[in-house]
């Protein structure tokens, strides 16, 4: 009886014990569900939905978190903060290792050689510059195969008409035929180019609404100086300072670049991606999985030399950018001509509208400059009553009452007289 009862209490601890480890078990794997749904919205939580407009002018919307982002365009932390739509930077292009970061008034974008990323936004004039973007980098993929071959089989045919034409004409020299077109710039620059056309549209429009409204208002301010028209030119004037330093940033920013070669070679991201290519592919494919330090120096710095050189080749061939960015940089200029035109419109209407103050200003100082003179001879002929007033017995009050109407007439003559020679005086020395 006593073994049974001490193998029954031993069962029982057993059984207490694989019961709490079940428990704690249990317990562990509630935790951990619990924690495991936070994990996930910590890892979604910096994502952002991002307009993707690939080089063949397809669109759509990807949910990328910033170091996908930083990954995907090799850019530093910094340069994707320029684009936060939270803050408020000035307008910027920055030309990166392989990517190109635009932050130009509505639009906020990444630029690649093979697409571009921008912050997904419902504003209308994103909207509009997205379809532009879409025409503009359609229109130079050009048409369609069966097309394209018939066009060139076209320019073949009359190739081969003006060779025979030529031979015809001078046997003795054979012409070879020249194919006529433009260059086709590469996907970057398109790009950029949509960015430039839209923000110097937005600032442009905006000045020629501003003008319209600008020009009415002060001259009415002229004509008539109201309460109600120095709000609207104080409105017009903030309106005015606000719109002519968006325009002076991105001026200022087109004219660093074109003063910069460097710069201007950097956003050659094509050509980049080409060289990188053409040097990689003549690298050996298959290596070693144990190589030397010294072997891994070597391709360092060959890979320095090689982006050196290709570096070195794009700082000669900038023409391309530099005539683009001249383009815009003259219509910008022209725009911030027009603000400073209309600044100066204000600053003249504000003059005039000083003068015109201060000449009401003077007539009113006149005016009381006579009302003092007229009060200062009034007084004079009140110290005459003053004196007549007098309750003392004296033989003149005792007269005939012509005396008293000779006396009353004589002082306001007298007053009248001192009066006329006292704005006399004040005219002959200017004052008045």
């Amino acid at each position: 009886m006593a073994r049974k009862t001490h193998n029954n209490v031993h069962a029982d601890e057993e059984l207490g014990k694989s019961t709490t480890a079940t428990t704690t078990t249990t317990t562990t794997t509630t935790i951990l569900h619990h924690h495991q749904p936070r994990r996930k919205v910590m890892g979604t939580a910096g994502t952002r939905a991002w307009l993707v407009v690939s080089e063949s002018g397809q669109s759509h919307l990807e949910e990328v978190g910033k170091h996908s982002i930083m990954h995907r365009t090799g850019l530093p932390a910094r340069d994707l903060r320029v684009l936060d739509p939270v803050l408020s930077y000035p307008s910027t292009i920055l030309g990166r290792e392989r990517a190109i970061v635009v932050n130009l008034e509505h639009i906020k974008a990444i630029i690649t050689a093979k697409e571009i990323l921008m912050v997904n936004s419902t504003n209308p004039l994103v909207v509009a510059f997205v379809g532009n973007l879409q025409k503009r980098v359609f229109g130079f993929n050009g048409p369609p195969p069966e097309q394209e071959k018939q066009n060139i089989d076209t320019e073949m045919v009359h190739t081969v008409e003006a060779t025979l034409d030529s031979t015809s004409l001078d046997n003795s020299s054979i012409k070879a035929p020249v194919a006529t077109g433009t260059k086709l710039l590469p996907f970057e620059f398109r790009a950029l180019e949509a960015c430039l056309e839209s923000a110097c549209e937005c600032l442009e429009s905006q000045t020629e609404k501003l003008e319209e409204e600008a020009y009415p208002a002060l001259d009415e301010l002229t004509s008539k100086i109201s309460t109600l028209n120095l709000e609207r030119v104080r409105q017009i004037k903030s309106r005015l300072v606000e719109i002519s330093g968006r325009v002076q940033k991105v001026r200022d920013e087109l004219e660093h670049l074109l003063d910069d070669d460097n710069d201007m070679a950097e956003m050659y991201l094509t050509e980049k991606l080409d060289g990188h290519s053409a040097n990689q592919t003549s690298l050996s494919e298959e290596l070693c999985n144990e190589e030397l330090e010294a072997d891994n120096e070597r391709d360092e710095e060959s890979m320095s030399e090689n982006d050196s050189q290709i570096s070195a080749d794009l700082k000669t061939n900038i023409e391309e950018l530099e005539m683009l960015l001249e383009a815009y940089f003259v219509q910008i200029d022209g725009v911030s001509q027009k603000l400073a035109n209309m600044n100066e419109y204000v600053e003249n209407t504000e003059d005039f509208i000083n003068i015109m103050l201060d000449d009401k200003q003077n007539q009113l100082l006149q005016m009381g400059v006579m009302l003092s003179t007229a009060n200062m001879i009034l007084n004079a002929g009140i110290v005459v009553v003053g004196v007549f007033g007098m309750n003392i017995s004296i033989t003149l009050f005792e007269g005939q009452p012509i005396q008293f109407w000779e006396t009353t007439f004589g002082t306001v003559g007298g007053c009248l007289a001192l009066y006329l020679i006292a704005v006399g005086w004040g005219k002959k020395r200017s004052l008045l």
